[in-house]
């Protein structure tokens, strides 16, 4: 999708995206990924999202990627920490205490930029892209995080009735998308309370774990 649209919602306000409390997904699966103390744990196209201080406050390190700065301004205001900024090639980092940001598009992040992780939480990222970018991002993610395991979260619902992002995505393409790269399996589907902008959707949390 176009860059365009993504800072045209920040700017306008229309982050219905934004959940007001961390994911329940993420608060009930995350401790079975048994991350060390002190792990870091990647956010990709993570917004000012709640889960970030969730993760912080539960004693882990936190890297994120995001294209909006504004949306990393407000994240780091909503935190309570004043970041150091520096420029990193086509992105910008923003660093703070347990944590690092960087703002750009996602795809020029790297792993030598990235640095090691231990975990991901994909709760925004792969739902929010189209199936052409989807197929590019699956490697790309594996790539820069030496296939570190993932807590992935899905949507699936009838197409027909809404435009995406969040697109509905079958639990075959997950497995078509990182079978190549990890042992995958489900953990939960539930029912998306209220529905999904109107539309009755289900909920898909998903472990990917490094193929052996």
């Amino acid at each position: 999708m176009e860059h365009s649209f993504w800072h045209d919602r920040w700017a306008s306000g229309r982050i219905g995206f934004h959940e007001r409390e961390p994911n329940p997904l993420l608060v009930t699966h995350f401790p079975g990924l048994s991350v060390p103390e002190n792990g870091r744990v990647f956010v990709p196209l993570c917004g000012k999202t709640l889960d970030i201080g969730w993760l912080i406050a539960q004693g882990y390190r936190v890297a994120g990627a995001e294209l909006s700065e504004l949306a990393i301004r407000q994240l780091f205001e909503e935190l309570g920490m004043e970041p150091a900024t520096s420029d990193q090639g086509a992105l910008k980092r923003f660093s703070a205490d347990n944590i690092d940001i960087f703002v750009g598009d996602m795809f020029e992040l790297t792993q030598a930029l990235l640095g090691p992780v231990d975990a991901v939480f994909d709760r925004a990222a792969f739902v929010a892209l189209p199936e052409d970018m989807r197929s590019v991002y699956a490697p790309h993610i594996a790539k820069i995080t030496g296939s570190a395991q993932q807590l992935l979260v899905t949507f699936e619902y009838d197409q027909s009735q809404l435009e995406g992002p969040p697109f509905s995505i079958e639990g075959e393409e997950v497995k078509q998308r990182y079978g190549d790269f990890y042992d995958v399996s489900r953990l939960a589907r539930v029912e998306v309370a209220g529905g999904l902008k109107g539309a009755t959707a289900k909920e898909s949390v998903w472990h990917l774990r490094r193929s052996t």
